[in-house]
């Protein structure tokens, strides 16, 4: 698997846990240790020699799990998606850029991203505590990007990676940023819960379309 490099592998740093963090961050990581192993074997980086066409791959996925998310999301403006939160990174921008881009036209990925109306709706939980759970999947998703930038740089260049290259010098501080604010607010057994329940939301979609042939064609979510 690339090495043995895990899909989200981060920095020791980033791993780090504040005094006072355990609690909520503890929760979530228990609640989705199982399906983090698995999708470090199902989702196409995690071929053993990676190819540009195994990145688009995987951007297809990212980018279908990705765009009811936000849709959803943008609906909020407390919790996860409160101003006090480190910038948003526009991370279908950064795919989309990646998937257009003149090296990926030579692949035979192709990715439609004119049609986000043919995307399921997510239909999540409306409270922030489920929210949160949601964000920390969609949070983590990003943090192995400045290992896989490194390994795979040379290797797919001349495709830029934008979307793994995107934020890599800040990454240990926007996660800490991000876990504190989580901690903060999600803290009593019942909102620790309701973020585990839609922590493991977003991971079982992800993995429902990283197991699809192709993905846009899955299931509607529930």
């Amino acid at each position: 698997m690339l090495n043995r490099t895990r899909l989200i592998d981060t920095p020791e740093s980033v791993n780090r846990v504040s005094p006072g963090q355990d609690g909520a961050l503890g929760a979530l990581r228990a609640a989705t240790a199982q399906r983090h192993e698995l999708l470090h074997t199902i989702m196409p980086l995690s071929v053993e020699s990676v190819a540009l066409r195994d990145y688009l791959a995987h951007l297809a996925i990212l980018r279908d799990w990705l765009a009811p998310l936000e849709a959803w999301l943008g609906q909020f403006d407390d919790g996860p998606q409160a101003s006090t939160l480190p910038a948003r990174i526009d991370r279908l921008a950064l795919i989309d850029a990646d998937l257009a881009h003149a090296a990926a036209r030579r692949q035979a990925v192709r990715v439609d991203v004119s049609a986000p109306a043919r995307l399921p709706v997510w239909r999540g939980a409306q409270s922030a505590a489920y929210r949160w759970g949601v964000c920390y999947v969609i949070e983590g998703s990003q943090l192995g990007g400045a290992v896989l930038y490194a390994r795979l740089k040379a290797r797919l260049a001349p495709h830029p990676l934008s979307y793994l290259a995107a934020g890599r010098e800040t990454l240990g501080a926007r996660w800490q940023a991000f876990i504190r604010a989580l901690s903060a607010e999600v803290h009593t057994p019942a909102t620790i819960d309701a973020a585990c329940r839609g922590a493991a939301a977003a991971f079982d979609r992800l993995i429902e379309l990283a197991q699809c042939p192709t993905s846009a064609a899955c299931a509607n979510v529930d």
